[in-house]
């Protein structure tokens, strides 16, 4: 096992970081691994086709004890020149390589980390998207509506689940219907580092999902001992990128402009609960942060609400808007 394979079994076996998480560590670090191998001179091998060797498994000749920090700090320039990366997605990956190099000191593979004192790429702050209300309101009004259609029924409850519970992609994707408890009002979640917690369902979505399993058992859509809550309609656990498709569909023919994601749905059942007056921490809980900070964002949501409301309601605001 070489040092990236332990690292990422570390990630999967001992940080309990999912699938999806561990496999994007790994493509970040081997992008990594690939440009030292093809831009750093022959420290690395005495050879003509270093690419191709390169290319074909990084990590099998990678030496992390050759690379010092201005390789990274060139790899950086790489990406936000000639690759026109943004600044989150190299950040993220900044933070993949630091983090592997972490490793390697904390097991003795390296006596020092050249990239500790490389710092990130600053951020613009950006508030994170949402559906107003109104649009929310009618949309789930509509999704509400019941019929005998499997694929209706599962898609409408993919939204509405997602909106009252502001869990994430994944978490929904690996709901088992023993998951929930109280005639579906309590569903527990398993979020990221494996940690649980318990997230209330309203009624309205809770009679949902009993309805949608009605339609389930009646039209024999899975006769095996799945558990999985969400099922294509050959009874198999339905995928993240049909997840992300069906998210994207409803709210595109909603009339949601802008991003359209489950991410979106997340960020709305934060930013509506902040507006109507709910505790930080409570939110806090119910995301699964792990830090404060993380849900403070929403904060600002309510307060660019406010000045909204502000701007279009009180007098003094409208006397000033005509006089400009």
């Amino acid at each position: 096992m070489n040092h990236l394979e332990a690292f990422l079994h570390y990630l999967a076996a001992e940080k309990r970081y999912s699938p999806l998480t561990v496999r994007v560590y790994g493509d970040d670090i081997r992008q990594f691994m690939r440009f030292c191998l093809q831009n750093i001179p022959d420290e690395f091998s005495e050879g003509e086709d270093r690419g191709a060797e390169a290319e074909s498994d990084p990590a099998q000749r990678f030496d992390p004890l050759l690379v010092e920090t201005n390789d990274l700090r060139a790899w950086i320039i790489s990406l936000s020149g000639k690759e026109h990366r943004k600044a989150t997605t190299i950040n993220r990956k900044l933070s993949a390589v630091k983090a592997f190099y972490r490793y390697l000191r904390s097991h003795g593979e390296i006596s020092g980390d050249p990239f500790q004192k490389v710092s990130s790429l600053r951020m613009p702050k950006r508030l994170p998207s949402f559906v107003e209300q109104s649009r929310m309101k009618r949309l789930t009004a509509s999704l509400m509506q019941p019929t005998e259609d499997f694929m209706i029924e599962r898609d409408a409850l993919i939204i509405l689940l997602f909106y009252a519970t502001g869990i994430r992609l994944d978490e929904l994707r690996n709901i088992r219907v023993s998951d929930f408890s109280d005639h579906f009002t309590r569903l527990k979640v398993r979020g990221k580092g494996d940690k649980e917690r318990v997230i209330p369902v309203i009624a309205p979505v809770a009679d949902k999902i009993t309805v949608y399993l009605h339609i389930i058992q009646e039209q024999n859509i899975c006769t095996c001992d799945i558990n999985f809550l969400f099922l294509t309609s050959e009874g198999k656990q339905i995928s993240r990128s049909e997840i992300y498709r069906i998210v994207h569909r409803i709210l595109r023919e909603a009339g949601v402009q802008g991003k359209s994601s489950p991410h979106v749905l997340r960020h709305t059942f934060a930013t509506h609960l902040m507006d109507g007056g709910v505790d930080i921490r409570t939110i806090q809980e119910l995301l699964g942060h792990s830090s404060l900070g993380a849900t403070q964002v929403y904060t600002h949501n309510s307060i660019e609400q406010l000045k909204r409301v502000y701007n279009q309601a009180h007098p003094r605001a409208k006397k000033s808007h005509e006089e400009e």
